[in-house]
């Protein structure tokens, strides 16, 4: 990176670029640098209230959605989970569209705006007189949407970091998004204090209880965060040598210069990272989707010790996914982005081989003729829902075990509890490893020109994998068992490593490609 220190004092105002050039080349100057990464930093917090809008209503839709409608079941629950992807899925290359032809400002500020809007919808959603759920099912939708400003995020901080910088600015975004995720959680936690009934305002209707007030949360810090772009936030583009640019995405360019950047994208290696983001999340949603019917089924835990249990250790993966996305920056250095997600693919596949059950050992029967939480009945809905009831409910009323419905829990040995560990740590290990390195080599590949459309396509393609995973787990886990589910996952990512392996020489950067910066 050019910067204010001795290497860019020694450097010519004008650098070597022939004439013409779409690059200013004049270095970096003191005040641009503060400004440039103190508008990266502002992006760092809407990363993380964006993953913090997701996850911290997560735990409280299920009895919030039965409060406000009681004609709402798991089937239906299954869409307003999914409508969040679904909503991020549609807006991600819109804003990414949005922010290449305008001032990056535009789509980020009216995302939030949106994201709020929807959250206080959220808030209300008890007053309306019926249809209460599809309202629900119109705020979380809209949550999404707003999320999809994701795409405008990485593709702001890839054009603003140079080659040298992009790997760990892309590591501090995924670790602001997992801190996010991790929060979110302990946050509806310490609103449960406030309980159902809570206090209501009724001069607007509003009533603030431990469903709403993470909503109500979300919209302040969503004004906040609206205040701070406005006032902070600059437009900044640098080169991959860390130079200052023009930003073409709405400065006037020459026509050419920008055809010609876009003629030399290598859109193998495009589809190619867009393939292998969308297996990399796919993975792992699937897993995350798995974790209680598979734990229910496999050591007769109850659904409270389900909740209980699994939330540990989905806090405890989320937390070493910080710590990897913390040393996967210095690792990067050593070996190359690359490097780190072959191996972190290989690690994910070792992670999954484990999981296949073997032995003589058996999972204990649950003969009653009662509908298990891991049975779905073809709906995502009922995997979800018993995240949401209440354990008291049942827990003295259904048994546990592998319910015999499954005819697989008479033949399959069970998964034993080392296995599962071992499996969820090394899928803990490989899945952070893999994220940050594909949206890092995504945005290498890309090079100069405004990635808002291509980061866009990104986001929902990683938004689809968290829509189709629990689909695809779900079903075969039920109706064919963990032996089958996790020997397709296998070759899932085997198949994957075989596509790494053919492009592997072109998930190269841009300028190395064209031989402005050796590698």
């Amino acid at each position: 990176m050019a910067s204010p220190g001795e290497d860019s004092e020694r450097e010519p105002l004008l650098g070597d670029y022939p004439s013409g050039s779409r690059e200013w080349n004049i270095i970096e100057t003191e005040e641009h640098y503060k400004s440039r990464w103190r508008s990266i930093r502002i992006l760092y917090l809407t990363m993380f209230l964006s993953s913090v809008g997701f996850s911290i209503v997560i735990m409280s839709i299920w009895p919030y959605l039965q409060k406000i409608d009681q004609t709402a079941d798991a089937s239906f629950l299954g869409w307003v989970i999914a409508s969040f992807s679904i909503g991020q899925m549609v807006a991600s290359p819109i804003f990414g569209l949005w922010s290449n032809h305008r001032p990056r400002k535009e789509p980020l500020v009216i995302s939030i705006f949106i994201s709020v809007a929807a959250n206080c919808l959220y808030a209300y959603v008890h007053v309306p007189a019926s249809h209460n759920k599809y309202y629900m099912l119109a705020a979380r939708g809209l949550v999404g949407f707003g999320a999809g400003n994701v795409a405008v995020v990485r593709s702001y901080i890839a054009g603003a970091t140079s080659l040298q910088e992009r790997t760990s600015s892309m590591a501090n975004t995924s670790t602001c998004q997992a801190l996010g995720f991790i929060l979110g959680p302990v946050f509806q936690t310490c609103f449960a204090l406030i309980g159902e009934k809570g206090v209501t305002w009724d001069m607007i209707k509003l009533q603030i209880d431990m469903y709403t007030a993470p909503a109500l949360l979300n919209a302040f810090v969503g004004v906040l965060n609206i205040i701070l772009i406005i006032t902070v936030l600059r437009e900044h583009r640098v080169d991959d040598s860390g130079r200052q640019c023009k930003n073409i995405n709405f400065e006037e360019a020459r026509i050419d210069e920008v055809q010609d950047s876009q003629g030399n994208i290598d859109q193998v290696a495009v589809v190619a990272t867009n393939v292998l983001f969308f297996v990399i999340l796919f993975i792992f949603a699937l897993f995350e989707t798995i974790l209680a019917p598979l734990t229910m089924d496999m050591y007769a835990w109850t659904q409270e010790q389900a909740v209980l249990y699994n939330g540990i250790i989905l806090a405890a993966l989320g937390v070493e996914a910080v710590v990897i996305f913390m040393g996967v920056k210095l690792l990067s250095k050593k070996i190359g982005e690359r490097a780190i997600l072959l191996g972190g693919l290989i690690v994910v596949w070792v992670g999954f081989f484990i999981l296949l059950p073997w032995g003589s050992q058996f999972p204990k029967i649950q003969w009653e003729d009662l509908h298990n939480n891991s049975i779905p009945d073809t709906t995502f809905g009922e995997i979800m829902i018993g995240f949401w009831k209440s354990a008291r409910e049942y827990h003295n009323e259904r048994p546990v075990g592998c319910p015999i419905e499954q005819a697989w829990c008479l033949y399959t040995p069970v998964i034993h509890l080392a296995q599962f560990f071992t499996s969820a740590v090394l899928v803990g290990i490989g899945y952070p490893a893999c994220n940050v390195m594909s949206y890092t080599l995504y945005s290498k590949i890309l090079g100069p020109k405004p990635q808002g459309v291509y980061m866009g396509w990104l986001t929902a393609s990683g938004s689809g994998a968290r829509i189709l995973g629990p689909v695809f787990i779900s079903h075969v886990y039920t109706y064919l068992g963990p032996r089958w589910a996790f020997s397709l996952v296998c070759v899932i990512v085997l198949l994957t490593i075989t596509l790494l392996g053919a492009v592997y020489k072109r998930l190269i950067a841009f300028s190395v490609r064209c031989g402005r910066i050796q590698e």
